[in-house]
C-alpha cells in the first residue's frame, strides 16, 4: 500500500514537472533586449516619424530644427522607399548653436520658407536631439513669430506654425509619427454644432497601396471618411508638363473637421492611437483603436467596426472579395505555408498583425522583434492573446535590433523557413540562405512594393502569395522538394 502511494505521488510529481517543461517549451515569452548597445537598428528616430506625418498634409513643409543630416537622411530614405521626391526643410545647425542657442535659425527658416513657397500654409517645427538638449524654446519662438513676423510681413497669408517635440534620444520613428499626428489634430480640430457625417480613418504608417485599398473598402460600404493621412498621391505620375513633387492630400479643413466626425477608427494602436484618444476625450468623438486589418480575421473586424460606427451594411461585393481572398490563401496554405517557422521585425502594429495572419495560416511566427522601448507592449491585449494561445515556443523581443535575429540564427540554432521585414535585414537573409518577403518601411531593394496593399482582403491575398512564391523560389534554388511544384 505504501509503495503504491509513493508511486502515485511520483507519478503526480512527474506530470507536474512535465507540464512545467511543456509550458516553458511551448510558450510566448515577452522580454527586453539584454544588451545596452544597438547593432543594426530596426527603426530610425522620432523626427523621422514627425516628418512622415508632415508630408501627408497638403500645403505643408516641415521645418526640422536640428542638423542638416536630420533631414537629408530622412528625405533619402523616403525617396529610396517611394522612389519620389519630398519637400522638407532644415534649420541646419552648426557647432555655435550648441553654445549660443539656435532660435534665430527657426525665425530665419520660417521666413525663407514663406518667401520661397507662396502656397505653404502649415509649417510644423520639429525638434531633434540636439535642440531638445540645448533647450531651445520652440513654443516660445512660435508665439514670437505669430505676433511679429507673420503679422508684419505675411499679414495677407494663412500660416500655421505647429511646434512638435520629438527628441531623438527616446522612442523611435513610430512614436514620433504618433506624437506628430496627435499634435496636428489637437492644433487644428475645431468643434462645431453639427457632425459632418464622416468617420476619421487614421491609417498609421502605411503605403499608397494600403490607402487605395482602404478607400476601396470604404467606397463599397458607402462610408464617407476623412483619411489621415491621404497619401495615395505619393505614387506621383510623370506628366507632360513636368515632374510633380509628391505630397499628401489631407487638408487643413480635413483636420479641423476631425472634431465633428461621428467616430474615429485608428487602425494602429501605436501609430495614431493618441490622436483617436484625444478626439474622444476632448470632443466626445467615439474611438475604436485597432486591430490592424491585416489578414482575413482582422479585416472582418475592421468592416464590422465600420458597420457598428456608421450603421452601413457590409455589401455582397465585399463578401465576394473575402471569398476570393480565402480561396487564394487556401491554395497555398496547407501544402506550402502550414508549419513554416517565421521571424518578423518592424513597426509593432505591423509585426503583431503579420503574426496573427501567419497563425491563421497555421504558420509558426517564432520570433517577433519590436524595435523601440515602449513599456506599453506588456499591456497590449494582442500580445496577451498570443501569450495565452500560442502552442509553440515564441519570443517577442522589445527594444530589439537586428542583431537579435542574426545572433539567434548564427549562434543559438534558430531555424527559420521565412523572414518578414523591411530591407535593412536583407543581409541576414542572404548570408543565411533564408527566403525573405519585404514588407514594412523602408523597402528599397525591390521595385514597387509600396503599390501593393498589406491591409484588407487584397492585402491578405498579396501577402499569402508573396510568402508562397518566396518559398517556391527557395525550394528550387536549394533543390529541396521542388518536385512538389511539378504538375506532370
Amino acid at each position: 500500500m505504501t509503495n503504491r502511494i509513493i508511486r502515485a505521488i511520483d507519478t503526480v510529481s512527474f506530470w507536474k514537472k512535465y507540464e512545467t517543461i511543456k509550458k516553458r517549451i511551448m510558450s510566448c515569452e515577452l522580454k527586453t533586449k539584454e544588451r545596452i548597445g544597438t547593432i543594426n537598428p530596426i527603426f530610425t528616430c522620432q523626427p523621422a516619424g514627425a516628418q512622415f506625418a508632415s508630408i501627408g498634409i497638403k500645403d505643408c513643409i516641415g521645418l526640422v530644427h536640428g542638423g542638416q543630416g536630420c533631414v537629408m537622411f530622412v528625405r533619402l530614405i523616403f525617396s529610396q522607399h517611394f522612389k519620389e521626391s519630398f519637400e522638407l526643410a532644415s534649420t541646419s545647425l552648426h557647432e555655435d548653436a550648441a553654445v549660443f542657442g539656435a532660435l534665430k535659425r527657426v525665425e530665419e527658416g520660417v521666413d525663407v520658407l514663406l518667401m520661397r513657397y507662396p502656397n505653404v500654409k502649415v509649417i510644423p517645427i520639429i525638434t531633434t536631439c540636439s535642440t531638445e538638449i540645448i533647450g531651445d524654446d520652440i513654443d516660445g519662438v512660435v508665439l514670437k513669430l505669430n505676433d511679429g513676423l507673420l503679422k508684419e510681413k505675411y499679414a495677407d497669408r494663412e500660416v500655421y506654425l505647429v511646434p512638435i517635440h520629438t527628441p531623438s534620444f527616446v522612442g523611435s520613428m513610430i512614436t514620433g509619427y504618433d506624437l506628430a499626428l496627435k499634435d496636428f489634430v489637437s492644433y487644428f480640430a475645431k468643434k462645431e454644432e453639427k457632425t459632418n457625417g464622416k468617420i476619421n480613418l487614421i491609417t498609421g504608417w502605411v503605403n499608397p497601396g494600403d490607402v487605395k485599398e482602404l478607400k476601396s473598402l470604404l467606397s463599397e460600404m458607402d462610408v464617407d471618411a476623412t483619411v489621415l493621412f491621404e497619401i495615395e498621391t505619393f505614387d506621383s505620375p510623370l506628366m507632360p508638363d513636368g515632374n510633380h513633387i509628391s505630397h499628401g492630400e489631407t487638408t487643413i479643413e480635413d483636420l479641423r473637421g476631425t472634431a465633428n466626425a461621428i467616430g474615429t477608427i485608428a487602425l494602429n494602436k501605436y501609430e495614431g492611437g493618441q490622436a483617436a484618444e484625444y478626439l474622444e476625450q476632448e470632443f466626445e468623438v467615439p474611438a475604436i483603436i485597432g486591430p490592424t486589418p491585416i489578414g482575413i480575421r482582422n479585416t472582418d473586424t475592421f468592416l464590422q467596426n465600420l458597420k457598428k460606427m456608421t450603421g452601413k451594411p457590409i455589401p455582397e461585393s465585399l463578401a465576394k472579395k473575402r471569398g476570393i481572398a480565402l480561396d487564394a490563401i487556401t491554395d497555398v496554405t496547407h501544402m506550402f505555408l502550414a508549419g513554416k517557422k517565421v521571424a518578423i521585425y518592424g513597426s509593432p502594429d505591423l509585426v503583431i498583425g503579420l503574426a496573427e495572419f501567419c497563425l491563421d495560416m497555421e504558420m509558426e511566427p517564432v520570433l517577433l522583434l519590436l524595435g523601440d522601448d515602449n513599456i506599453g507592449y506588456a499591456h497590449d491585449l494582442r500580445i496577451k492573446a498570443l501569450q495565452d494561445s500560442v502552442k509553440f515556443k515564441m519570443e517577442i523581443v522589445t527594444n530589439a535590433d537586428l542583431w537579435e535575429l542574426e545572433n539567434r540564427i548564427k549562434n543559438e540554432g534558430l531555424e527559420l523557413d521565412l523572414i518578414l521585414g523591411h530591407s535593412k535585414g536583407r543581409y541576414i537573409a542572404i548570408d543565411n540562405n533564408i527566403p525573405m518577403v519585404r514588407v514594412g518601411f523602408p523597402v528599397y531593394d525591390r521595385a514597387g512594393k509600396f503599390r501593393h496593399p498589406v491591409v484588407g482582403y487584397a492585402g491578405a491575398t498579396w501577402l499569402a502569395e508573396e510568402m508562397a512564391n518566396a518559398i517556391f523560389a527557395d525550394m528550387e534554388y536549394k533543390h529541396n522538394k521542388e518536385w512538389v511544384l511539378n504538375v506532370w
